[in-house]
């Protein structure tokens, strides 16, 4: 028998007089009753209760059991109320992973304003742009740029990530600009080390072909902000986000590139573990990170007149599974 169940019987048992009582309580019969005590007394070793026709007593274990499962039993019934409590309201630490860059230039300000408006989370962000492990890492949610493979995690949209072929203008006066794909092979670029197909870059043409061509050059990176000062710097073409480099567009600093063959959109995403009880502290961040995202991303508003990026249609976000 299980014996928290054991115990909760037991007590009741004390607490009524009776095993009949407790019975009625509980929703048991006094047999059900007597093998609850009974299984206690079989796994302890020694007799808890002497039973008359008029009363019921303890014996010395008994009133030991009786004291340390009065405890027991409270401390569980606290426990249980903490754990509900943290999923019917913000509360407690919330571990999150995310992107470098992304994180410094854009989530940064969110988690502010949500410490903010949710005195009672504490927040711990990890900064890296590999994958993390977020079971065996112990992390509660993880902001993803890209494609996401199939997994055990859940996953909800926060914001489109579009990219932008660029370079600077000091770049373009002294090499050229490419119009075709082809062109880029007589070209510097910088390479981001952890792009799905290294070395290679797809581009979709003005028909919507997919035209993909082989890059070389002297820098790759991990970083993205990295690459965007070698960019800045006059290095190569690179392919950059336009949350990196949107302001940079939209001031001249840096100039988008082949306006005619675009680069695949992906999707900014709020990872997180599976599960039919999601924490509040969990849910309440994913909601306060798509009400910021959702609608049209300052970046993507301030690349949206240089590089001729559409504006972005407002759309409701989806839980993946």
């Amino acid at each position: 028998m299980d014996r928290l169940t054991s115990m909760s019987v037991f007590t009741k048992v004390v607490a009524t007089g009776s095993f009949s009582k407790a019975g009625r309580e509980l929703g048991l019969s006094p047999a059900g009753v007597s093998n609850h005590v009974r299984a206690l007394e079989d796994w302890l070793g020694a007799r808890l209760m002497h039973r008359t026709t008029r009363r019921l007593s303890l014996t010395e274990a008994g009133e030991a059991l009786h004291e340390r499962c009065t405890r027991i039993l409270a401390e569980v019934e606290q426990a249980q109320a903490d754990a509900g409590a943290l999923h019917a309201a913000p509360r407690g630490r919330l571990k999150i992973s995310a992107p470098i860059t992304f994180g410094i230039r854009h989530l940064a300000p969110v988690i502010a304003d949500y410490l903010l408006a949710y005195p009672e989370v504490a927040v711990d962000v990890s900064l890296n742009d590999r994958k993390v492990d977020l079971l065996e890492e112990g992390f509660d949610l993880a902001v993803r740029i890209g494609a996401l493979p199939d997994s055990s995690l859940a996953a909800r949209r926060i914001a489109p990530s579009r990219s932008v072929l660029c370079a600077s203008p000091a770049y373009v006066e002294r090499h050229g600009a490419p119009t075709e794909p082809a062109d880029l092979e007589r070209h510097e670029c910088l390479e981001y080390a952890y792009r799905a197909t290294p070395g290679q870059w797809r581009f979709h043409g003005p028909g919507g072909e997919e035209v993909s061509v082989r890059v070389r050059g002297r820098l790759t990176a991990t970083n993205g902000e990295l690459l965007r000062v070698a960019l800045l710097s006059g290095l190569g073409i690179g392919i950059a986000p336009t949350f990196i480099v949107g302001e940079d567009l939209a001031a001249g600093r840096l100039v988008p590139l082949m306006p005619r063959h675009g680069l695949e959109e992906v999707g900014i995403h709020a990872v997180y573990p599976q599960g039919r009880h999601l924490p509040a502290k969990v849910r309440s961040f994913i909601d306060f990170l798509v009400d910021r995202f959702e609608h049209e991303p300052a970046w993507d508003a301030w690349a949206r007149g240089a590089a001729g990026i559409p504006a972005q249609p407002v759309r409701k976000s989806k839980r993946r599974r």
